[in-house]
């Protein structure tokens, strides 16, 4: 890894591993058409706060068990038995329905406080029959699992039930709920809203409004017809990664920097338009070939690559750039730094601060702008609309951020920040990780970390402090577990900032303030 120090060994980090859940796309037949339930999770939760999500959750070993003593489930194998269990007992708790065979009634809030408090009480109530549960109208539409690149990963079932006329209207819990809001609106709609930026939701669920809009539109606007065609064949596997409208993500496996184990390549640009490839860092036969048959999508659906961008030089994020050019022919554009590492070809382009790129689409036209953000590495650039920040390895939301001795410089990465900070985004897409919907708070938590930790740095000396171990132990005195190693080489870098600001000088005997 460029970043590191000379001569340590970093382990490849660690792919988390999937945990099973199951959610449930309800529908209702509306004044206008169909109409799907969405519900928003509230701004307090660690987890996808302030998105629309649907109800559903984690698929509990209690869910399997409970499934073998339900006779409902008997005409059921494999895996679906606790995953219909999972789901109607969601559906109950969530949004106070109880799904039947040929009705929908409503749970009463002490019910669902009871099974929230004990999941037992709902397959009590099924057994004495005081809600109805039946599987008979939930399908199976949809299989996705979380990106590789998340800390916390689901294989998520989306299930589906049409509620009759006359079922009872959606109802969030009063106490301890993770939603603060429901609502009804069309498939096309929700997307609309996803498009124009009014409404976050996860990739997995803009792909599956789409694919039921398509059903829809396949069928004569018939819900049934729609989801037999989806539940024929349920899509699952490798699909496009949508973090926002005109930004997909490629998560490429690397030798990074653990906890991450991705360098996110982007695809910017609408479809159907101008695109531009940022950071495509595949080099195995594996990576290559997945990074392949994403890029042939945007030719398939009538779009054209005008550029491949490199946010900076370090390896994790320049692919293997001869088979990269088998796959798609497009010039390189990067900071002039990023060309050190790149080979000297005559279509090659340096990017300057505040160019502007404009790629134009179906709908209209996106100026993305280039901002040097060296601290990192020399030539660090990010890419910036009105709403969006990519971000390099400027911040990530998972593990942190090196400042290489080597090549890099504390004071221009925290003027870094600072800046992209001041552009007050409402997305951040980094290289490595998941993205964030509150840049703010990310960009205040880094520059409030660099800056404690550059004074600190300097108190030492003032404390008298002049040996680079003594240093560091008192500058990192809050994170005990900071790797040795890279806790001296992060110590150097801010001491090598205070020494070019002319703060302090390395004499024979150490670092001293410079007086």
């Amino acid at each position: 890894m460029d970043e590191a120090p000379r001569g340590l060994e970093i382990p490849q980090g660690r792919i988390a591993t999937p945990r099973n859940s199951v959610s449930i796309l309800l529908t209702r037949d509306g004044s206008n058409g169909v109409e799907v339930l969405l519900a928003h999770r509230i701004a307090t939760l660690r987890a996808f706060a302030d998105f629309w999500s649907l109800p559903g959750g984690g698929i509990r070993d209690f869910d399997h068990e409970t499934a073998e003593n339900l006779e409902i489930m008997d005409d059921l194998e494999g895996e679906w038995p606790g995953t219909l269990a999972a789901i109607l007992r969601e559906t109950a708790e969530e949004v106070g329905l109880a799904i039947g065979k040929s009705t929908v009634e409503r749970v009463s809030m002490e019910k669902r406080h009871a099974i929230l408090e004990n999941p037992e009480e709902w397959s009590n109530a099924v057994k004495s029959q005081t809600i109805p549960a039946s599987h008979e109208n939930i399908r199976h539409i949809c299989t996705r699992t979380t990106p590789p690149f998340a800390p916390l990963r689901f294989h998520n079932r989306f299930m589906h039930a049409h509620l009759p006329p006359g079922s009872p209207d959606a109802e969030l819990l009063d106490i301890g709920s993770e939603f603060d809001r429901l609502t009804w609106m069309s498939p096309e709609e929700a997307i609309l809203s996803w498009e124009s930026g009014k409404m976050l939701t996860a990739p997995p669920i803009v792909t599956l409004l789409r694919d039921v809009l398509k059903a829809l539109n396949n069928n004569d606007q018939d819900i049934y017809a729609a989801i037999e065609e989806l539940a024929m064949s349920p899509p699952s596997g490798e699909h496009r990664i949508e973090l926002a409208p005109g930004v997909e993500c490629i998560p490429i496996r690397t030798q990074t920097l653990p906890p991450s184990t991705h360098t996110n390549c982007f695809i910017l640009g609408e479809r159907g338009g101008e695109r531009i490839i940022v950071d495509p860092a595949a080099k195995t036969d594996e990576e290559l070939a997945y990074l392949e048959r994403r890029i042939s999508e945007v030719f398939s659906d009538g779009g054209e690559i005008i550029a491949t961008i490199f946010t900076h030089r370090h390896q994790d994020h320049i692919g293997d750039l001869t088979k990269l050019n088998d796959i798609y022919n497009a010039p390189i554009w990067a900071a002039d730094e990023t060309f050190s590492v790149l080979p000297d070809i005559d279509s090659n382009k340096v990017l300057e601060q505040d160019e502007k790129i404009v790629l134009k689409g179906p709908s209209g036209i996106t100026e993305w702008k280039i901002h040097l953000t060296p601290g990192h590495c020399p030539g660090h650039i990010c890419l910036a609309t009105e709403r969006y920040v990519v971000s390099g390895d400027l911040a990530v939301m998972v593990g942190t951020i090196l400042i290489p001795s080597s090549d890099g410089d504390m004071d221009d990465y925290i003027d870094s920040l600072r800046r992209i900070r001041a552009l007050d985004s409402s997305m951040l897409f980094p290289a490595h990780g998941p993205f964030t919907h509150r840049p703010a708070k990310l960009l205040d938590r880094y520059i409030a970390h660099r800056d404690g930790r550059h004074n600190r740095v300097l108190e030492a000396i003032k404390q008298g402090l002049n040996d680079i171990e003594a240093i560091s132990e008192f500058a990192y005195s809050d994170t005990p577990d900071a790797h040795p190693v890279l806790k001296v080489d992060q110590t150097l870098s801010h001491l090598e900032s205070h020494q070019r600001a002319g703060k302090i000088i390395k004499s024979s005997k150490g670092w001293e303030i410079n007086h």
